[in-house]
């Protein structure tokens, strides 16, 4: 997206927020509990921080959210199930596990969707996006943004992946989706589905060759101790839904409703710059730290592409065909940005 597209939305935004304040001061005083999955210094924090201190601001101090990061509130079926139950208030999961609620959200795990994160946020914020979240509220759900968790990569033990013939016998671990169990068997490594607990001494002990994750998670993770070759394939996207429950969200005056919405949009300004940044910095960290770095081709990127090609179909005639048809659309249109 442009600069002056990023100002006016940014504008936008804020005229939205400046119009609700002085209503959503008379709000009634709450307490928001938001979970999440990340450690307090993840991008996914540092928005949800951002997010509280907007809706704190905007409400003269009435709305008060409180974050719980790392799961401290259960699992994410568990943080999701209390939100449909009424139990908790907000929640800001990956997409994955969301699919096990409204399964039109799996066609984000597919691979290669986007190339550039100005794709990413367009396909996101735009038609597409809006039609996702416009299936939650009859599952009990209300979506207010989409975050970044980021661009996932490969990194392994053996060698670089420069090519797509380097992935070719690798022993990968992957989530466990069966989206991403065929997306590596199309890519010809040998994938393991297992839990992230268990990666790094799966790493460490030589089970596994490799895995794939953000280059936050790779770093943080000190999966770098076990893992000498880094590659940006950037087969998938990882995105973040902040989440409300309808329960509450029906509990909530039209003025409170307006001020989260605006908040959650502001917020996601900060917190996919502070994803972007330091996804950067995790590089080079993971650089000094004896990585060895590779971009991967556009050509070669293409190559892998069309290797899943066949996977992406087959998973797509299984979703609501209007659907399909607005994500191809969508995806004709951003794949023009950078």
């Amino acid at each position: 997206m442009t600069t002056s597209g990023i100002t006016r939305r940014t504008a936008v935004t804020a005229a939205l927020l400046g119009a609700v304040t002085a209503r959503a001061q008379g709000a009634t005083e709450r307490t928001i509990r938001m979970g999440h999955p990340v450690n307090a210094d993840h991008p996914i924090s540092l928005g949800t921080r951002k997010f509280a201190e907007i809706v704190a601001a905007r409400s003269g101090g009435k709305l008060k959210v409180r974050e719980f990061p790392a799961l401290a509130l259960g699992n994410e079926m568990q943080q999701l199930s209390s939100l449909v139950g009424g139990v908790q208030e907000m929640f800001a999961p990956g997409t994955a596990p969301l699919a096990g609620i409204v399964k039109e959200f799996g066609l984000l795990d597919l691979p290669f969707l986007v190339n550039t994160p100005a794709q990413a946020d367009a396909l996101l914020d735009g038609p597409f996006g809006q039609a996702l979240m416009a299936r939650l509220p009859e599952k009990g759900l209300v979506g207010l943004a989409f975050w970044e968790n980021g661009f996932r990569h490969v990194s392994n033990s053996k060698r670089p992946v420069q090519r797509l013939e380097d992935l070719e016998g690798l022993k990968i671990r992957v989530q466990q989706n069966p989206v991403f169990i065929d997306t590596f068997k199309a890519l010809r490594t040998n994938p393991v589905p297992m839990s992230f607990a268990e990666l790094y001494g799966a790493l460490e002990s030589k089970a596994l060759d490799a895995q794939e994750n953000p280059y936050l998670i790779t770093r943080t993770a000190k999966l770098y101790e076990a893992q000498k070759y880094l590659s940006a394939t950037g087969h998938a996207y990882g995105v973040i839904a902040v989440l409300v429950s309808k329960k509450f969200w029906d509990r909530l005056s039209v003025e409170e409703q307006k001020l989260l919405q605006a908040a959650a949009l502001e917020a996601r300004g900060h917190e996919r710059e502070a994803s972007r940044q330091q996804a950067r910095k995790a590089v080079e960290e993971l650089k000094a730290a004896g990585m060895q770095f590779n971009e991967v081709s556009a050509a070669e990127r293409e190559r892998m592409r069309q290797a899943t090609r066949p996977v992406v179909e087959r998973v797509l005639q299984t979703y609501d065909p209007a659907l399909v048809r607005l994500l191809r659309s969508e995806l004709e249109r951003v794949h023009n940005l950078q």
